[in-house]
C-alpha cells in the first residue's frame, strides 16, 4: 500500500483559515436559507408540478428576491438538494483526517455514512423528495449527478492509497478499489432507497453497516492482498518421503515418521536395483 492520501486543497485552505464566530454564523444563515427556499420548492413542485413552479414564485413563496435565490442555486431542480455541497464537504473532512492505521474502506464507509446522516436528520423531507424524483426526470437526473460526486470523491482516496499504474499479476489493488468505491455508494442507495421505500421508517444507520460489512466481507481482505502475494517468499519445497545411502555393502534408508510406509518402500526398492 503506497503513502495515505493527500489533503485536498480545498480542505487544506479550508482547516488553515481559522474558524470565527462571524464565519460559523453566516454558514448556519446560509445553510438555513438554503433550506427554507428547497422547502419552498417542494411545497409548490407538489401543489402546483415541477414544470408549472417558477423561481419567481419559490422565492416569493420563501420571501425572497429573485436574485437571492441565484446567490444559493444554479436552477429550480437544485433547490430540492440544499444540503449536498455541505455533506460533501463533511464526507472529505472524514477522509483528510483519517487515521494513518485504519484500513481505507473503512474510512470511506465511515465518509459515506456523513451522507446517511443528512436523508435520517429529516425523514418526512427525505421522502417527498424521493417521490418528486421518481415523478419528475429532472431532478431524478440531478439526484444521480450529485451521488456521482460522492463515487468520485471515494473513488479518488481508494485509488490514491494504491498505485494506479502498479498492473501486474498478482496485483489487483487498483481494480478492486475501484470496484470497492462504487460497491460501498451502491450499498448506501440500497439502504437508503429500502428506507425511503418504507416511509423512513426503521433504523437506517443500522441496516447500512450491515450493509458496509458485507462490502468490507467482499473486498477488505482483497485489497492489498496483491501486494503481499507479490513479495512473500518462495514456499519451501516440500522434503522428499525417505533418503538412502549407501556404506559398502550396507543400505541405509531414513525416512520422516509421518512418510506414507509405501513411499518408504518404493525409495529402497529403486536404491536396490541401482546398486
Amino acid at each position: 500500500m503506497s503513502q495515505p492520501a493527500k489533503t485536498s486543497p480545498r480542505a487544506t485552505a479550508a482547516s488553515d483559515a481559522p474558524e470565527t464566530p462571524a464565519g460559523t454564523k453566516a454558514a448556519a444563515q446560509r445553510l438555513k436559507m438554503r433550506r427554507e427556499l428547497a422547502a419552498a420548492a417542494m411545497e409548490l413542485f407538489a401543489n402546483k408540478g415541477y414544470e408549472a413552479t417558477t423561481v419567481d414564485e419559490i422565492a416569493s413563496v420563501a420571501g425572497v428576491a429573485r436574485r437571492t435565490f441565484f446567490r444559493h442555486f444554479r436552477s429550480k431542480e437544485e433547490a430540492i438538494f440544499p444540503d449536498h455541497d455541505d455533506t460533501l464537504t463533511r464526507a472529505e473532512a472524514v477522509l483528510d483526517v483519517a487515521p494513518a492505521h485504519e484500513h481505507p474502506l473503512d474510512t470511506v464507509c465511515r465518509g459515506i455514512k456523513e451522507v446517511m446522516k443528512m436523508y435520517a436528520a429529516s425523514p418526512a423531507v427525505s421522502v417527498e423528495r424521493y417521490r418528486l424524483t421518481r415523478e419528475v426526470p429532472a431532478l431524478r437526473e440531478r439526484e444521480i449527478a450529485s451521488v456521482a460526486r460522492y463515487e468520485r470523491l471515494f473513488t479518488r482516496y481508494l485509488l490514491a492509497h494504491f498505485d494506479e499504474t502498479d498492473h501486474h499479476d498478482g496485483n489487483d489493488d487498483p481494480l478492486l478499489a475501484e470496484v470497492a468505491a462504487s460497491a460501498v455508494v451502491t450499498a448506501h442507495n440500497h439502504v437508503l432507497r429500502r428506507w425511503l421505500r418504507a416511509g423512513g421508517q426503521g433504523d437506517v444507520e443500522a441496516q447500512l453497516d450491515h450493509a458496509f460489512s458485507i462490502v468490507r466481507k467482499t473486498f477488505g481482505s482483497g485489497i492489498g492482498a496483491g501486494r503481499t502475494l507479490s513479495t512473500a517468499p518462495e514456499p519451501a519445497p516440500a522434503a522428499a518421503p525417505a533418503s538412502v545411502r549407501t556404506q559398502g555393502e550396507v543400505l541405509v534408508a531414513v525416512a520422516r515418521t509421518d512418510a506414507p510406509l509405501d513411499e518408504v518402500m518404493r525409495t529402497i526398492e529403486e536404491a536396490l536395483r541401482n546398486k
